[in-house]
C-alpha cells in the first residue's frame, strides 16, 4: 500500500478499489471525491510559490461550491472519506488521523477560552455522523464512533461511542465496524 498516492489511498476508501489517475479523474462527478482531489493537491503544493497559489484558488472556489470549509493547513491522514456533500467546517488547526469518516454539517472547531482551550485532535478510525460538533482542545481516540447530533467539547477516550448533547460516551472494542470500511 505505500506505493499508492495519498489520493489513491482517499479514493480507495470510496470504492474499495485501486484507481488509476485516468479512473480517479473519471470518478469527478462525484462532489466530495472531487473535493477531496482538489484539497490534497493544494495541501501538496502549499509551499510551493506559484502552483501553491493555483491549487489555493481552485480550492477556494470548490469551496464554495461545495460548502465544505476545510483549509491545505489542516493536518488530515490518509484514507479521508467525506460521506456527503454538504456544510462541513474544519479548523485548519485541527488534526485528523487516518481511515477518518465525516458526514455533512459536521463542524470541528476552536475554543476559544476556558479549560479545554484550542483544537481538536481526531485520533485514526474515527467516524463522525450528521451535524456533530467536536470544539476546544480535545482529543477524540481511535476507533471511535461520534453519533449525529452529538455535542462533544471534552476528550473521548478510544473504543467509545459518544452521543448526545449534552454528549455521553459508552466504551465499545467495535465501536466502529461496519462503519469505517476500506481502510488503507
Amino acid at each position: 500500500m505505500s506505493d499508492y498516492s495519498i489520493i489513491q489511498k482517499d479514493f480507495y476508501r470510496e470504492s474499495g478499489k485501486w484507481l488509476s489517475t485516468f479512473q480517479i479523474w473519471a470518478k469527478f462527478i462525484n462532489p466530495n471525491l472531487h473535493f477531496v482531489y482538489i484539497l490534497r493537491k493544494a495541501q501538496k503544493y502549499r509551499k510551493t510559490p506559484v502552483l501553491g497559489i493555483f491549487w489555493k484558488f481552485i480550492l477556494r472556489h470548490y469551496q464554495i461550491k461545495y460548502g465544505y470549509q476545510i483549509y491545505p493547513e489542516t493536518e488530515i491522514g490518509e484514507g479521508f472519506y467525506l460521506g456527503h456533500w454538504g456544510s462541513l467546517v474544519i479548523n485548519p488547526k485541527a488534526k485528523i488521523g487516518k481511515n477518518c469518516n465525516i458526514a455533512q454539517g459536521v463542524t470541528i472547531g476552536q475554543q476559544n477560552r476556558g479549560r479545554n482551550q484550542g483544537f481538536p485532535t481526531i485520533e485514526d478510525e474515527v467516524w463522525i455522523g450528521t451535524n456533530a460538533v467536536i470544539v476546544g482542545g480535545i482529543t477524540i481516540g481511535t476507533n471511535s464512533l461520534i453519533a449525529p447530533n452529538s455535542y462533544v467539547n471534552f476528550d473521548v477516550p478510544a473504543n467509545s461511542v459518544v452521543f448526545g448533547n449534552p454528549a455521553t460516551i459508552s466504551p465499545n472494542t467495535s465501536a466502529t465496524e461496519g462503519y469505517i470500511n476500506n481502510k488503507v
